[in-house]
């Protein structure tokens, strides 16, 4: 199996690990709600649903929550056994749930799985130092009439370079160094966002969206906030040119949601059927 190079990777997997001591009941009912509304359905029942870096295999958990049949891979060893804990703590030697190792780069890998009804990768082949090409393994997996559900940094320009940078020190510096660099960091351009607010006479605007950070898909975020910072390799698309790009190779635009800043754009596309 052909893997890429580890050199100045972000431990993605040892993040995932520390998250698993908050999931509870509330985030993984919120991971399902996003699922459900995103995909415009109530089940996945009969739906075969792969999950390419399933990180901590919360959407995993999920996406098998909804009667899915689940295959979950990853290119992170610690991301694997989060998932392979999930599987273990709710659905122990379940035949309909899968979860192995794998490259979103290895074409061949890919090949072998076969087609799917619904692809799910959020916030991953920005990672791979190989965007596009884990896009073009993505959509060869994408069963006729199936959807894949993808979420891509928002390309904004000298910030998304400046932000390149930020991440690529993270991941130059010594632990615990990184760890601090990451919590200051945050913390300026959480303050920034609320004097921003502020000064507008909104600060709710800025300080609810960190309230109610649980309901936004599950997540938590504070690791949400080491993955923002350290996660790379890292690359970005703006979201007209990833719809023109999809629409080229046969996939319609059904839902999405267009990052305005340095998030990540949420698209759901399905696969034209050949008539």
């Amino acid at each position: 199996m052909a893997f890429s190079d580890d050199t100045d990777r972000f431990a993605f997997g040892a993040n995932w690990s520390r998250f698993l001591a908050v999931l509870d009941v509330e985030r993984i009912r919120e991971a399902e709600a996003s699922l459900r509304e995103m995909l415009d359905v109530e089940t996945l029942s009969g739906k075969r649903f792969l999950d390419i870096g399933s990180g901590s295999g919360l959407f995993s958990l999920a996406a098998r929550q909804l009667d899915a049949s689940v295959h979950s891979f990853d290119y992170d060893h610690q991301s694997v056994a989060c998932t392979e804990e999930l599987r273990r703590r709710y659905f122990p030697d379940d035949p309909n749930w899968q979860v192995e190792r794998g490259s979103a780069l290895d074409a061949a890998y890919l090949d072998k799985l076969g087609e799917f009804d619904v692809i799910y990768s959020w916030g991953v082949l920005h990672h791979t130092g190989a965007m596009w090409l884990g896009i073009e393994n993505a959509i060869g997996r994408v069963a006729e009439g199936g959807q894949l559900f993808i979420a891509l940094y928002n390309d904004q320009g000298v910030k998304s370079r400046l932000w390149w940078l930020i991440k690529y020190l993270y991941n130059k510096l010594p632990r615990p160094l990184n760890t601090v660099y990451a919590y200051c960091l945050g913390l300026v351009v959480n303050l920034l966002n609320i004097l921003k607010y502020t000064l507008k006479l909104k600060p709710m605007t800025a300080i609810r969206p960190l309230l109610e950070y649980k309901k936004k898909r599950g997540m938590s975020v504070i690791h949400d906030l080491i993955d923002w910072i350290g996660g790379f390799p890292y690359e970005f698309v703006r979201y007209d040119v990833l719809e023109e790009y999809m629409r080229a190779r046969g996939f319609e635009l059904v839902l999405g949601k267009q990052a305005t800043s340095l998030g990540c754009h949420e698209m759901v596309f399905r696969k034209r059927v050949r008539v």
